[in-house]
């Protein structure tokens, strides 16, 4: 008599009981968050919301590079728009923090038609292309003497609230705007728009030969990125209070940012997190050290290139298999309830 072996069954999910209960502790975690104005000194708050920005922009620029192939050298063109279109809107009567949030709405709205001529270019091309649209639009604002010119300005609206008041309130803003874009990172990678957009990426003939609608993708992304960095640099004026345009418009941004994807572990959703708590207490601890911390930083960021080109996020899935949100597809075999079902 033969004995056949049965051949195993395999099941696509989503969800694990891993991710479950990741995605439990993740919500807990941000609902914790809600309360550390009242537990926390108001320095630390500021020291918090400068890391909420910090993953902020991480988050985004991996959205452009990760997902979609768009390697941008230029998203401080829209951290300057979401920080002076603050002040402008300020200026002719609009409340600060809901000026916060419509100067971050315009940011994206401005990167549709921006879209339309940057997203012709490809690979360098396209970087060089997003670093001059930055940099002109630097130009323009510090001819600007409404807007205070070279030498900079404040944001004069939050002088009617106390110190503790505009801190916690400006955490809050920034805690709100970290929840949106997260979600909409997620809901975006669980949508089919997920899977195309990876694959435009990897090889964008083939994906439009296949009918993925390569440029509504890229486009799609643009816009969402150049929102998240629009409402970064908005919260990044309301918790400094004073910017310059060689500051709010500077290269270092995008240095900062390809640092935290890099380290963290681009293409990943929750790399860039990590990347940006690591750069956050790098910057903590060495800021102060001049020219030695940007040499440091960028030696680092070229041994991850190197040496780790997945980040350390993508270190732990290899050796692991560990993913803690379902944002993905995953084969799994099939238990004995699944056959029965």
């Amino acid at each position: 008599m033969t004995i056949t072996a049965a051949t195993p069954r395999y099941v696509v999910r989503r969800w694990s009981r891993q991710s479950i209960t990741s995605t439990c502790l993740v919500a807990g975690v941000f609902v914790a968050l809600i309360l550390a104005p009242y537990a926390m000194s108001a320095n630390g708050v500021q020291q918090l919301t400068s890391l909420f920005i910090f993953v902020i922009l991480a988050v985004m620029w991996n959205t452009l590079a990760g997902y979609g192939g768009l390697v941008s050298i230029g998203q401080q063109a829209f951290i300057g728009l979401g920080a002076y279109g603050t002040i402008f809107l300020t200026q002719h009567g609009v409340q600060p923090f809901v000026a916060m949030i419509v100067a971050a709405v315009a940011a994206g709205v401005l990167a549709l038609p921006i879209s339309l001529l940057l997203l012709r270019l490809r690979g360098g091309q396209f970087a060089i292309g997003t670093w001059v649209v930055a940099e002109t639009l630097a130009l323009l604002v510090a001819l600007d003497q409404g807007l205070g010119g070279g030498t900079g300005t404040s944001l004069r609206g939050l002088n009617v609230y106390s110190p503790i008041v505009r801190q916690a309130y400006t955490y809050w803003l920034t805690l709100g705007f970290l929840v949106l874009l997260l979600g909409i990172v997620f809901a975006l990678l669980r949508s089919r728009h997920g899977v195309s957009l990876q694959a435009v990426r990897d090889d964008q003939e083939a994906a439009s030969s296949l009918g993925v609608r390569v440029q509504a993708g890229k486009r799609m992304l643009f816009v969402v990125a150049a929102f998240g960095c629009g409402a970064a640099g908005a919260l990044t004026l309301a918790n400094s209070l004073f910017i310059q345009p060689q500051s709010i418009f500077g290269v270092q941004w995008t240095a900062y940012m390809i640092f935290m994807v890099l380290v963290g572990g681009m293409g990943t959703f929750e790399g860039p997190i990590i990347g940006a708590l690591i750069f956050f207490a790098i910057q903590y601890r060495f800021a102060d050290s001049g020219a030695w911390y940007l040499i440091g930083l960028g030696a680092i960021a070229v041994a991850f290139a190197l040496l780790l080109p997945r980040g350390l996020w993508g270190l732990v899935q290899n050796r692991w298999h560990t993913h803690l949100l379902p944002v993905g597809y995953r084969l799994q075999k099939a238990d004995t309830t699944d056959e029965k079902e």
